[in-house]
């Protein structure tokens, strides 16, 4: 059995090797002593072996460390937009972009870089909801944090029913599609932000253009969480390693972190249209 993900595919369950094989007889090679009846038939009334007992990841795995890292990112986020600062705010974009390749392109997750990502991208933003809200604070139009959250939990609600109810699937065709569509998407914000740094950039955060970035973004981060759904899914049913709860819980952190940004980027330009600028 092979799949496209990669820590299914170094899940030891993927592998001839691995502990799901049975071998045939004890490797010492030496016969095995015969159980009595009472003995066996205490075995055929012993409860069946849960995930949890065999070590294998669970949806409770996943719940529980997706809690620790989304938690990490709103606690970090809360500090960085109420005691603002634009140093923890680059040190939390540049580091979490690091931290974001490292832990995607290692084999084995580590914990520990998934929660430091998971604060540094909390101090990135908070530290963008900050400045979105002051800038339309400063021009009476209120604030859209609070917004973006909800329109980012509702998101994230709605896709997950579709999924639950087969309407939405990550078959092969929409996981090369929607994979090569958010590469051309990254692509083009990447040489975006190059740009702006020399002060040619599209200005994304306003007009039409950046509403139009906003809504593409926000599509294609709502459809990204089909493939979260999926791998944490065909994880549960393989059977794969309890460790690699930490990487469904990475996957949604990265989805909703992104899904967030587009919701402000969103909420804040038509903020601005209504106010007429």
């Amino acid at each position: 059995m092979e799949s496209n993900n990669p820590a299914l595919r170094n899940a030891p369950q993927f592998k001839r090797d691995g502990y799901a094989g049975f071998d045939a007889a004890p490797r010492g090679g030496a016969p095995t002593a015969p159980h009595d009846p009472r003995s066996l038939e205490d075995m055929y009334s012993a409860p069946s072996a849960t995930t949890s007992h065999t070590g294998r990841m669970t949806y409770d795995d996943v719940v529980l460390r997706s809690a620790l890292t989304l938690g990490t990112v709103v606690v970090l986020g809360a500090f960085n937009y109420f005691f603002f600062s634009p140093l923890l705010m680059i040190v939390g974009v540049l580091g979490g972009l690091v931290l974001g390749l490292v832990n995607s392109f290692k084999r084995e997750p580590s914990p520990a870089l998934i929660l430091a990502y998971a604060a540094l991208q909390g101090l990135f933003i908070g530290g963008l909801s900050f400045i979105i809200d002051a800038n339309l604070q400063a021009r009476d139009l209120g604030s859209v944090s609070i917004q973006a959250v909800i329109a980012t939990v509702a998101t994230f609600a709605v896709m997950l029913v579709l999924y639950r109810s087969g309407a939405v699937r990550a078959t092969p065709k929409f996981r090369r599609i929607l994979i090569g569509a958010v590469l051309g998407y990254a692509v083009f914000c990447l040489i975006n932000f190059v740009f702006s740094l020399f002060g040619a950039g599209l200005g994304l955060w306003s007009g039409g253009l950046g509403l139009a970035v906003g809504a593409i973004g926000a599509v294609l981060a709502s459809l990204s969480l089909v493939l979260d759904f999926d791998f944490i899914e065909n994880g549960v049913k393989s059977g794969i390693p309890q460790r690699y709860a930490w990487t469904a819980a990475f996957g949604l952190t990265v989805t909703l972190v992104w899904l967030y940004v587009e919701m402000l980027r969103i909420l804040s330009i038509l903020r601005s249209m209504a106010g007429g600028d």
